[in-house]
């Protein structure tokens, strides 16, 4: 079969992971990304077991797991502090085959960019439009134009991929609730436990990075383009600061100006996440909240399961049907289960608080467990891609 090219619209983590799937399988690839350079902004990112074992299949796992942090324990607080629940992270891996890892975006990014040629990424190439020109795919962007076999949005939330092709496709929703995330500076004694605490209309959540710094999540409900009166930090420091320990301490640790603030939101279900020989991938395709943490997860699973489908058949169509069949139901059914469990971490009303809280406290750890099965129980299709010796970095 002749080498087949594949354009890869964005530069985050699903479209490099694509990029490096494809590439190993002896695609040639091009991945364009508007930004002038492969890079993500300062936060943590976390990745459950189903997310290593697809990064297993990249023959990434190791250096990846290297990076990162792997807490003992980690769980769910109330307003007061008190534990909800604890999740054992040995038992995780021995479930699931890996542990919670917890690192950099990135570190992550760096080492999927690194695992690609240098000629295959393209920075500062915004994609213009994407056509069929006399039954040739058409990729128009900044640096000129690009007539591959395959190509993959993988452009986040706001896709240019699928605005271009799924015209009718609904927008994004809002969540409801706004976030800020930021990583503290290295602590002299860092928490032993990692922990969301659960209050009303409002969570802030903790994990440990490596080198004794730790990565902040807090969400708040609020409408949409809520801006702060004064800065995202003073009002992290209004809203957070009297909560628990070590919540305060945390926040204090935090620099003033590293403090990023998103409102959430999801994708409503597309009918379906490919068209003729263009696939949606990651955001693009199933944007999610991430009350989960499986929004990056998701997105390296896809990357693996496309790989997979287009391997060894010179159908590009009929493999990207196939890759539909498999990724659409799943990922829409893991945005629906994050949406709901976003609800209920938002809860505010008293009754309803007490009533999650005590509902919470009362299940059994096995219990919560078995419930996570269906997410990171995954299994990879096909066996592990490693590097060739004919690839060249």
């Amino acid at each position: 079969m002749p080498q087949r090219a594949a354009t890869i619209v964005g530069g985050g983590i699903g479209g490099l992971a694509a990029a490096i799937a494809l590439h190993r399988r002896g695609w040639r690839v091009e991945v364009l990304e508007r930004a002038p350079e492969f890079t993500e902004l300062g936060a943590g990112i976390s990745l459950w077991p189903n997310a290593l074992h697809a990064l297993e299949v990249l023959g990434l796992a190791g250096s990846v797991r290297a990076l990162g942090a792997v807490e003992a324990t980690g769980g769910v607080r109330d307003r007061r502090g008190r534990w909800l629940s604890r999740t054992d992270n040995a038992e995780l891996a021995r479930r699931f085959g890996h542990p919670l890892v917890v690192l950099h975006r990135a570190d992550l990014l760096r080492t999927l960019t690194e695992a690609l040629p240098a000629g295959s990424l393209r920075s500062g190439s915004e994609v213009s439009a994407v056509r069929e020109d006399r039954r040739c795919l058409v990729v128009d962007h900044r640096r000129g134009e690009s007539r591959p076999d395959l190509v993959v949005g993988a452009d986040g939330l706001r896709s240019a991929v699928r605005r271009a092709l799924w015209p009718d496709a609904a927008g994004p929703r809002y969540a409801g609730y706004t976030a800020w995330r930021m990583v503290t500076e290295p602590l002299a004694e860092p928490p032993s436990e990692g922990a969301a605490t659960w209050g009303r209309g409002a969570r802030l959540g903790y994990t440990a990075l490596p080198g004794g710094r730790m990565y902040c999540f807090a969400t708040a409900s609020l409408p949409a383009g809520a801006a702060s009166g004064s800065s995202e930090y003073a009002e992290l420091l209004r809203r957070f600061g009297s909560w628990p320990d070590p919540i305060p301490a945390l926040l204090a640790a935090v620099p003033a100006d590293a403090v990023l603030r998103h409102d959430l939101y999801d994708l409503p279900p597309l009918p379906s996440f490919v068209r003729g020989r263009v696939a949606l991938l990651g955001d693009a395709a199933h944007a999610m909240t991430p009350n989960l943490g499986q929004g990056a997860c998701q997105a390296l699973e896809d990357a693996v399961t496309l790989a997979h489908c287009l391997d060894g058949t010179p159908d590009v169509a009929a493999a990207l049907r196939s890759y539909d069949l498999l990724r659409r139901p799943r990922t829409q059914a893991i945005t629906r289960r994050s949406a709901r469990l976003g609800a209920v971490g938002q809860l505010s009303w008293p009754p309803a608080v007490l009533l999650r809280d005590t509902a919470a406290r009362l299940t059994p750890t096995r219990a919560t467990l078995r419930s996570m099965t269906p997410v990171l129980g995954w299994t990879a299709p096909g066996d592990p891609v490693t590097a060739t010796e004919s690839e060249s970095h």
